[in-house]
């Protein structure tokens, strides 16, 4: 059984939504070279913001515009850039309680930005401590997994926290983002206990190519609906994130396509998890799937009109 947001169970629950994953400052630098001069040579960009950054920090303010009652758990180091990410979680409504701070430094990432393409630079710190012991039961109606690769011992403990919650009426998703490795492994065991699983389409292709241990088809269109239909076999609903084209989605053998919202962005950081933000708002309000996409789209598209990935998400109103 899963919870709906007519279920008086549901009110039981401190939280609409838990995210377990990543926060870190982010440096993010516009107008980027794309070669970088070694040597001591000094280059001039057209912008620089410090934002926050992280997957799962921006999906957790996202939801928290949205209107649900988030909490966040995840790690970060006893120093300056922890206290400035619990600083700006809290500030923009998300509950950091179970936010565990230790002795290792918080992760620190750069982002080069050249227009809607971006070079992503992490020092991961402390997020490969995380485990799924450091994670709460039964807070919220819904649990949301970010940067799976980048927290290998959270990663090792995963199916079974998945399969606990599931088990208490929570519903799941999952957000993977890239894998620095390239190898794509160990998803087989956890993409079961997923309800929502929420790639981009050159994720997708990758992760379905893994399992499979087969290619995709050459044409774009097909091998990422081919590839949603693989991953979907193995349970979750997949949606895919897939920029100018917009969005499809694979569920019980059928193919939902909407198309992108126009516009021309200022930053593209952080649309994706935006983008995961708005689907789990949606469809914990009870939207049909194609709603879901069209509302997940449209905020992914309205958070590239600021620098960084938090600036521009929207309210439930202003979508």
């Amino acid at each position: 059984m899963r919870l709906s947001p007519s279920d008086p169970s549901a009110s039981t629950r401190a939280f609409d939504l838990l995210v377990i994953g990543d926060a870190n400052p982010d440096v993010v630098l516009s107008g980027a070279p794309r070669r970088l001069a070694y040597g001591q040579r000094e280059q001039l960009v057209s912008g620089g913001d410090l934002v926050l950054g992280g997957s799962g920090a921006i999906t957790a303010c996202g939801a928290a515009r949205l209107g649900l009652r988030v909490a966040f758990a995840g790690r970060v180091g006893d120093d300056a850039a922890g206290r400035f990410v619990l600083d700006a979680l809290s500030a923009r409504g998300v509950d950091v309680t179970h936010c565990v701070v230790g002795p290792r430094p918080t992760a620190m990432t750069v982002v080069l930005a050249d227009g809607q393409d971006r070079a992503i630079l992490t020092s991961p710190g402390c997020l490969p401590d995380l485990t799924a012991d450091d994670v709460p039961r039964g807070l919220a109606r819904h649990v949301h997994v970010s940067s799976y690769f980048l927290q290998p011992a959270l990663a090792a403990g995963l199916p079974g926290l998945l399969a606990e919650e599931r088990a208490g009426g929570a519903s799941t998703s999952l957000d993977t983002n890239d894998d620095p490795v390239g190898t794509w492994d160990g998803l087989a065991g956890v993409l079961p206990e997923v309800d929502v699983f929420l790639p981009n389409a050159a994720e997708a292709v990758a992760i379905a190519a893994r399992l499979a241990d087969q290619p995709l088809p050459v044409e774009k269109a097909a091998s990422v609906e081919q590839a949603a239909a693989r991953l979907g076999a193995l349970g979750p609903l997949v949606a895919v994130k897939d920029g100018a084209e917009g969005a499809l989605a694979w569920e019980a053998g059928r193919i939902v396509r909407v198309p992108a919202v126009p516009m021309e962005p200022v930053d593209t950081v952080g649309a994706g998890d935006s983008f995961d933000a708005g689907l789990i708002a949606a469809r914990l309000r009870g939207l049909d799937l194609r709603e879901c996409l069209r509302v997940a789209v449209t905020c992914g598209s309205l958070s590239t009109q600021a620098a960084g990935g938090t600036a521009a998400q929207p309210t439930w109103k202003e979508l």
